[in-house]
């Protein structure tokens, strides 16, 4: 007999297949049960008919806790009814593992006890959904930029120095001297584009912000590509064209996981579709200020939640906002060529009010600008020699950008905080499990 996976199940239809499983749920009347099982790879349901197995074995079967493990033996059938399309007449199980009092029941619990219970919680069907999600955004990564022409670089974790100000950061000490854990694999990338052309890093990132909004981690997960002999608006269709392969992916192998959702494939195609819009930041500000739902809005501040919602909200797609004022960005973006006042970068928001989900820009060439921009920022020239260095050696145009996974994710799934994106989130106030 052939052992499968839930997944398998429609290769295997009126066949008799075994399956290791564990119980999410279950009804049962005078004369049948209804077993609600999964795998890890799918949810479905098993039937088992108390005439047809006898007497001792539907008492087992209605004896089964709720997350106790046990092979089943049975027939696989179709069932349109269900989101999956197919479940299982039992005809045997074999108990594995025992499950007593599972704290998470099918009742309501609140946020604080189900983060308490992430090891058992990513267990659920949303959970599972969001986590399979994931997983093909991974995948979509890879391959996009395989496809592309990059190669994998990998920044270090621990660095000496940091790409935006020390500010949120998390300090350590490496033996004698500082460390910190990294906010960004980006100027090392750098260096990478500078030997390989282009390259992209895919790593854990750390933001020392004290934060307690939907869209902020502690740790996150950053994929940032960093482009040689290439200009902003070049960049922006690597950006535009990569989102879109993501979104697409899901679309192509996540349907099972968007119906558990309940995420309208209709709305994510939108936004398959090329290009973006663009506008300036001082486009934008004339927008949120005309729109008067803004009174105190002022050129020259970064935008919140609501001001990112309304702009992605007034194109129903992503949209890029370019040239933002230089007092609010990093000092290693490229000045703007007709402009003291901004620099040559652009984030991407995205819609349905989930904001930035990418930020990039052109990096600075000139050696000098960059060492005046270092001293602005309140950081050491000694700690960024080596950057300085690649400007010195053969310096050329380079763009580059990064995505927040877990951002992105939670706009793909269509949820409501970040947490729920990543198996084990780092929270202002959680570090458990």
């Amino acid at each position: 007999m052939k052992t499968i996976s839930i997944i398998e199940a429609k290769k295997y239809v009126d066949q008799q297949v075994r399956i290791g499983v564990w119980l999410t749920n279950k009804r049962s009347s005078g004369k049948i049960a209804f077993l609600q099982l999964r795998d890890g790879t799918a949810y479905f349901q098993g039937v088992i008919v108390k005439n047809e197995v006898g007497e001792e074995l539907f008492h087992e079967a209605k004896e089964l806790r709720l997350e106790e493990s046990f092979y089943v033996t049975g027939t696989i059938h179709e069932d349109s009814r269900s989101h999956f399309g197919y479940e299982i007449e039992i005809s045997n199980l074999e108990r594995v593992g025992e499950s007593e009092d599972y704290p998470i029941t099918p009742k309501e619990h609140g946020i604080d006890f189900l983060m308490d219970h992430r090891h058992l919680w990513l267990r659920s069907k949303k959970q599972f959904a969001i986590m399979k999600i994931r997983n093909e955004m991974i995948r979509a990564t890879y391959e996009f930029f395989n496809q592309e022409g990059f190669i994998k670089i990998d920044a270090p974790i621990l660095t000496g120095s940091a790409p935006e100000g020390t500010t949120e950061l998390f300090h350590t000490k490496y033996f004698d001297r500082d460390a910190y854990l990294s906010q960004s694999g980006q100027l090392y990338e750098e260096a990478g584009a500078m030997a390989f052309n282009k390259v992209f890093s895919f790593g854990p990132t750390f933001r020392a912000e004290k934060s307690k909004t939907r869209r902020h981690l502690i740790e996150f997960w950053m994929i940032e590509p960093e482009m040689a002999f290439m200009h902003q608006e070049e960049s922006l269709e690597i950006q535009e064209k990569y989102v879109a392969f993501l979104v697409q992916g899901v679309l192509n192998n996540c349907q099972y996981e968007l119906k558990l959702l309940d995420r309208d494939p209709k709305v994510l195609e939108r936004y398959t579709k090329l290009p973006y819009p663009r506008i300036s930041y001082d486009e934008a500000i004339q927008m949120l200020q005309d729109s008067g739902q803004f009174p105190e809005l002022k050129w020259g501040v970064d935008f919140g939640s609501p001001e990112e919602t309304y702009l992605a909200e007034h194109f129903k797609l992503p949209v890029f906002v370019m040239n933002y004022p230089k007092s609010i960005k990093p000092f290693y973006m490229k000045p703007h060529p007709t402009r003291d006042d901004v620099v040559i970068c652009a984030d991407l928001l995205a819609p349905e009010g989930y904001g930035e989900i990418i930020g990039g820009s052109e990096r600075a060439t000139d050696t000098k600008y960059l060492i005046e921009q270092i001293k602005k920022a309140g950081l050491k020239q000694a700690d960024y020699e080596w950057y300085l260095d690649l400007r010195r050696y053969g310096s050329v145009p380079h763009s580059g950008f990064g995505l927040g996974l877990e951002r992105a994710v939670t706009w793909i799934t269509g949820q409501e905080h970040i947490r729920e994106s990543i198996p084990f989130p780092r929270l202002l106030n959680r570090i458990y499990p």
